[in-house]
Parts: structure tokens; C-alpha cells; sequence
């Protein structure tokens, strides 16, 4: 997509053979938790995330994982890896009886967490991204990563409004076809009990003080 900054990650590889792309899995993240506009998620899918920095990374450090790409508040859009590729944000994952859902998916970050909303440019970049995908690739369905690992994750959340980004991708003038990839999805992600029992990527109770 035009005007995405382009910052390097390690951490992809190829598709397997005959994998096209037919998924779109919308993430969030904030390093450290809850806190924006810092340089811990970049320093992360660029594996130099100091472990001294923030306690909280000392149990993260050594993770390799990636998304194509990421939308910080501001709506600035930073690619890591080129669509084409295969990156690493899925983990153990299903959709429509298809595991790994790495091989056949777009992995979007938005800057975020649980327990506060978006911000509203981050929704017209989002829909601006998605119309952009499923002009170069067959997409089928736009999900959270709550959809294809439901009990393992809850991103992006509660307050990330579904109907939002399908007004938006209405307003931009995306056609029809890209709106109802979202046809399927849920208002919401998931219960207070598991926002307060699950955060990104450890349990509430397990992360580092």
C-alpha cells in the first residue's frame, strides 16, 4: 500500500506451495502493555528487543514472530513484511477447518489493547489497507485473532468496532465484496473474564512485574 514506512523483519519465510492468501487476521498489541507510541513493538518483530528495558520484556525477548503490518494511533502504517510472504503473528491457529492459519492469511497489527478504544484514523487506514489486500489477493473473510484461536486469544478486543470498520470500507467506496468478508465476524471479541484472564501474548497472571 502507498505511503506504508518500510521497516525490515527477519521473521517470515515462504508460503507452502499453492497457499494463496484468502485471510485477514486483525491483531492488537501495545509494548509495553497498555502503553503507545514507543518502539517496543518494532524492536520486537525486529528481534532487538532488550530484555533490561521493561520487566515485562525479559519474558518476550526471545520470541520470533512478525505481522505484514502495523497501524500505530497516529494511523501512521508500517509494513514488516511484504504481503506475498509468510510471517509469523498466527500461532496455533484454524479457520474454516484449515490449520495454520500463517500459510494462507495477512497478519494486520493496530496499536492497542483490551481496554480502551481505537482511534478513529486507525480504522480509515485499516479500511483504506483491506480494500488495498483484496484488490491483489482472492480474501474471503477479515477476522480477529480472537476468531481462528478462540480461548487462546482475545485480540483485538472488546472495544474494537466491527461495525465501524464496515462503515468505513462503505465510506471509502470499497465494493461490495470487500464489505462482506467482514459478514461473518462477531461486534466483539470476547468476555470481561477472558480480557481480564488473557492479554497478549501471556495470561494476566503470568506476566512479569
Amino acid at each position: 500500500m502507498d505511503g506504508a514506512t518500510q521497516i525490515f523483519s527477519p521473521n517470515f519465510d515462504s508460503r507452502p506451495d499453492g497457499a494463496g492468501v484468502s485471510l485477514v487476521v486483525i491483531h492488537a498489541i501495545s509494548l509495553p502493555p497498555d502503553r503507545f507510541g514507543g518502539a517496543g513493538v518494532e524492536q520486537l518483530f525486529t528481534n532487538r528487543l532488550d530484555p533490561l528495558e521493561h520487566p515485562y520484556y525479559a519474558g518476550i525477548h526471545h520470541l520470533r514472530v512478525s505481522a505484514h503490518y502495523f497501524v500505530r494511533r497516529s494511523g501512521q502504517l508500517i509494513r514488516f513484511v511484504a504481503p506475498e510472504m509468510r510471517a509469523w503473528h498466527a500461532g496455533v491457529s484454524r479457520w474454516r477447518a484449515r490449520e495454520r492459519c500463517n500459510d494462507f492469511s495477512v497478519g494486520i497489527e493496530l496499536e492497542g489493547c483490551d481496554t480502551l478504544p481505537f482511534e478513529a484514523m486507525q480504522y480509515t487506514v485499516l479500511a483504506k489497507l483491506l480494500n488495498d489486500l483484496c484488490e491483489r489477493f482472492p480474501i474471503e473473510d477479515i477476522v480477529g485473532h480472537s476468531d481462528i484461536a478462540p480461548g487462546r486469544k482475545t485480540d483485538p478486543g472488546p472495544f474494537f468496532d466491527w461495525a465501524r470498520l464496515r462503515d468505513e470500507l462503505v465510506r471509502i467506496g470499497a465494493p461490495k465484496g470487500v464489505v462482506d468478508c467482514l459478514a461473518g465476524n462477531t461486534e466483539s471479541g470476547a468476555s470481561a473474564e477472558s480480557v481480564d484472564r488473557m492479554r497478549w501474548p501471556f495470561p494476566l497472571a503470568e506476566r512479569p512485574e
